[in-house]
């Protein structure tokens, strides 16, 4: 599965949000400011041309699915993340983002916890 662009993330955000559905309810569902129509019109042509979606013709207007979930899509990105910028360690991640001061120490007692099985919600 290749790295989707910022643009056409934004579009499968809206796509996934919305489920099935048409250009026009995947704009809507997209934050401000929005493109153009055209812009992600051309967008979703290329997330179905790359695999991601899906269409069918209902009268004169296609309607598009998503063909890969949201949580395949972050696994995959993650683990491209963690590779090549952390070494294939999750650990190096972590210890960066505690080093910075972007994980506070009640954050990350809440990390053990999950992974130790006490807690599920993030």
């Amino acid at each position: 599965m290749e790295k989707l662009t910022r643009q056409e993330e934004d579009v499968m955000q809206a796509i996934w949000h919305t489920g099935e559905g048409a250009v026009k309810s995947f704009l809507e569902a997209m934050h401000p400011p929005l493109p153009p129509y055209t812009t992600v019109a051309s967008t979703v042509k290329n997330l179905e041309k790359k695999g991601f979606v899906t269409s069918r013709l209902l009268g004169n207007t296609y309607l598009y699915t998503p063909l890969i979930s949201s949580e395949a899509y972050k696994q995959q990105f993650m683990q491209g993340f963690v590779q090549h910028y952390f070494n294939n360690s999750y650990k190096e991640m972590v210890n960066f983002f505690v080093d910075s001061k972007k994980l506070k120490p009640n954050e990350l007692k809440e990390i053990i916890d999950m992974i130790e099985g006490k807690s599920k919600t993030p």
